[in-house]
């Protein structure tokens, strides 16, 4: 039993190395991403994210990264960022009167300002609520980065920024996307508050 088990995880985390090894092949759409996200905040944009189960604790945790901080001695003020899964009320309210898969559209319509940016989190890219706002994005002329999987799924065509994990197994998918998210918002940072010098493939 136990050496079973020894054999599952070495596969497990064989897995997600080549997985994390294989996000070097996004470099340009990684680096894009921070770009959009850096010229936005700096034109006083907010950063939107949404994404259901595991991925909206993701949104949840990335939006705090932004508005508390991100590495504990790196104190700068908080970037503005919130969350489309608000609050219970909200969440039930939708789904009741209207329809779970218009949840994030119809929040994005209330809150969204000139210059935000909606990151979509979805491991298959074909959630209908994830569809649906970055269709409203698109309409509302809010940009837009996908953190998806599965091969983009039919969200892949709705992000102005789509950023694949080249996976169908859902819980390396979304190990990769938190480490995207950290080093997307942590290059920003140090872009808005700690570098003196933009890097030049930014």
């Amino acid at each position: 039993m136990i050496s079973k088990s020894l054999t599952n995880l070495n596969k497990a985390i064989k897995e997600h190395q080549n997985i994390f090894s294989n996000l070097e092949k996004n470099i340009d759409i990684i680096n894009s991403s921070i770009n959009l996200i850096y010229k936005k905040i700096k034109k006083g944009g907010k950063i939107v994210f949404c994404g259901n189960g595991g991925s909206a604790a993701d949104a949840q945790h990335l939006a705090a990264e932004l508005l508390v901080r991100l590495r504990p001695k790196k104190n700068r003020r908080p970037i503005a960022a919130l969350a489309l899964a608000m609050d219970t009320s909200t969440i039930t309210a939708c789904g009741n009167d209207y329809d779970f898969e218009h949840l994030f559209s119809r929040n994005l319509r209330g809150i969204y300002k000139k210059n935000d940016v909606l990151v979509a989190i979805s491991t298959s890219g074909n959630s209908k609520n994830i569809i649906n706002v970055l269709k409203v994005a698109k309409d509302l002329k809010v940009s837009s980065i996908g953190f998806l999987g599965n091969k983009g799924g039919k969200a892949k065509k709705f992000c102005n920024i789509p950023l694949i994990v080249d996976s169908d197994n859902v819980a390396r998918i979304q190990e990769a996307h938190i480490f995207l998210g950290h080093y997307i918002l942590e290059s920003v940072e140090n872009l808005l508050f700690f570098n003196k010098t933009k890097k030049k493939n930014l």
